[in-house]
């Protein structure tokens, strides 16, 4: 099927999906220059249902105005005609359902994903500076209106689609271009403009997907189509199973499509779930409580943290867990506390375990990718300690894991973290340090080590320690992860060992190690 032969039978369908009334006279009106605030005042209001709609939204939080509007004619008047347009037509198209045919296709997940998309248009497009912002809601709620299309006139055909999305085999455009020779933003411009929308509306419809397409020089439609495209982003963090992709995209194309700052980012993604569970409440969709993107990447962080864990380490966290479980007095409440201190200190050293470093690099990679900054970690070997064991005694060996902590812990950061990997590597997360910084303070960290003299009751000991040093910028880096810079460190480390060992290894993507 191609575009042409694709678009003819959704304008003959049956299936099409309709105006009603009151939507399909707005329209009209608002086309003629000679419409006055009564004309349009005059015609919702013969809609008492809709009109009780309208005004239960312009007096919540939605406009959050001052004044009390008791009126259609005040409502027109203060939110303007444009505005209150866009609330007749969010109204009509969100009690649309399906047709005439069974279909499998979730209108009600439909609308519910289609008002979130509508709400973080409208949040996003409120931070730029100068914008319009009375379309934006019915932009963002019927950007993909193609889809609700393609799903009633070709049921079938369009469950196929699905599945393919689902499978992973296609993105949504690429399968839709495959079985009807065109895609959803093409269909709802199309259907759109049959309608009688103005320009304003259909614009948006048709580049939501690739704003940057839109070669019109009008400066609303222009942002109008970027918040838009932005709002599938935003959303999808919400409702995607990789948050924290979209979150950095987001964050990403945001700054570079409309110039938003940090300060806006962080309005935007702190209200966005609140905001979308007040429209639902508005516009009459039961939406379960939605968790804000705080708590969503968190979550995100904590199953790749236990990705990372051995079997002993989750047999820890099941006892942990089994322990909170039971934790039904106070005094266990107390001993809860203890114990949760202990689970992140080793018991030999008296510096941070394995356990806590990974939950602590996951928070300080989140803080890198918030503050755009660079992070740096190091991973550290005693040089033969296995030897050092074998001629001294595991004793001698304790005291000496436990006086090499102390020795770096008194050369870093108070916001440095030094933990033990395990057995006699160490590792110390430096934020906010760049690669040659990190460089200064792992080699300032050696020296420290090789003059340092360890003397317990009977004897002097002398050791050394290699380095790895690697350093990542979450936010500018596609290729950024935890794991990756965990493995650049280990393959610097192994690098300084077998270059002679007591010296410092930088990883470089480009010449694959540094020796310092």
């Amino acid at each position: 099927m191609n575009q042409k032969k694709t678009l003819a039978a959704v304008l003959s369908s049956d299936e099409l999906p309709t105006l009603p009334t009151v939507a399909s006279k707005i329209i009209t009106l608002t086309a003629r220059e000679d419409t006055t605030l009564s004309d349009i005042a005059n015609l919702v209001s013969k809609d008492t249902a809709l009109s009780a709609k309208i005004l239960k939204v312009a007096n919540s939080s939605f406009y959050s105005f001052a004044q009390q509007i008791s009126s259609i004619n005040q409502a027109v008047s203060i939110l303007g005609i444009n505005a209150v347009r866009s609330l007749v037509l969010s109204f009509s198209f969100l009690s649309m359902k399906g047709g005439k045919q069974k279909i499998h296709f979730d209108f009600e997940k439909f609308w519910k994903d289609s008002l979130a998309r509508a709400v973080a248009s409208k949040l996003i497009l409120e931070r730029v500076q100068g914008a319009n912002t009375e379309e934006i809601f019915i932009c963002g709620l019927l950007q993909n209106l193609g889809e609700l299309i393609l799903a009633r006139t070709f049921p079938e055909e369009y469950e196929e689609v699905l599945g393919q999305i689902t499978e992973g085999q296609y993105d949504a455009l690429n399968a839709e271009e495959d079985k009807f020779g065109t895609s959803h933003p093409t269909i709802g411009y199309e259907v759109a403009k049959n309608w009688g929308f103005p320009e304003v509306l259909l614009l948006p419809i048709r580049y939501h997907h690739d704003p940057l397409e839109y070669r019109g020089g009008n400066d609303n439609i222009a942002v109008t189509c970027k918040a838009s495209y932005l709002s599938d982003i935003l959303i999808a963090i919400l409702y995607s199973e990789k948050p924290e992709e979209f979150h950095k995209r987001f964050r990403r194309e945001a700054k570079n499509l409309l110039g938003l700052s940090n300060t806006d980012l962080e309005h935007i993604l702190s209200e966005v779930h609140i905001q979308v569970d007040e429209a639902g409440k508005y516009f009459g969709l039961r939406i379960k409580k939605t968790k804000s993107i705080q708590e969503i990447l968190q979550e995100a962080n904590i199953r790749l943290s236990l990705m990372n864990l051995d079997f002993d380490q989750m047999n820890q966290e099941l006892i942990k867990a089994k322990i909170k479980l039971e934790d039904l007095t106070c005094e266990l409440e107390e001993k809860n506390k203890i114990l949760n201190n202990l689970a992140n200190i080793d018991g030999l050293t008296e510096i941070y375990n394995h356990r806590y470093f990974q939950n602590s690099l996951d928070n300080e990679i989140s803080r890198a990718l918030r503050n755009e900054t660079q992070i740096s970690l190091l991973l550290i070997d005693i040089d033969f300690f296995k030897k050092f064991n074998d001629t001294y005694g595991h004793q001698v060996g304790d005291f000496i894991l436990k006086e090499f902590s102390a020795t770096l812990k008194q050369e870093i950061r108070k916001y440095d973290t030094l933990a033990r990997y395990g057995g006699e590597e160490f590792t110390v997360i430096l934020p906010d340090t760049s690669a040659e910084d990190a460089l200064i303070v792992a080699e300032k960290l050696r020296k420290a080590v090789d003059d340092k003299i360890y003397a317990d009751a009977t004897e002097d000991y002398h050791i050394t320690a290699s380095f790895g040093v690697s350093t990542g910028t979450p936010v500018t880096d596609d290729t950024f992860s935890k794991s990756n810079l965990i493995k650049q460190a280990d393959d610097a480390l192994y690098d300084a060992k077998e270059a002679g060992r007591n010296r410092v290894s930088l990883f470089s993507p480009k010449k694959k190690w540094y020796n310092f």
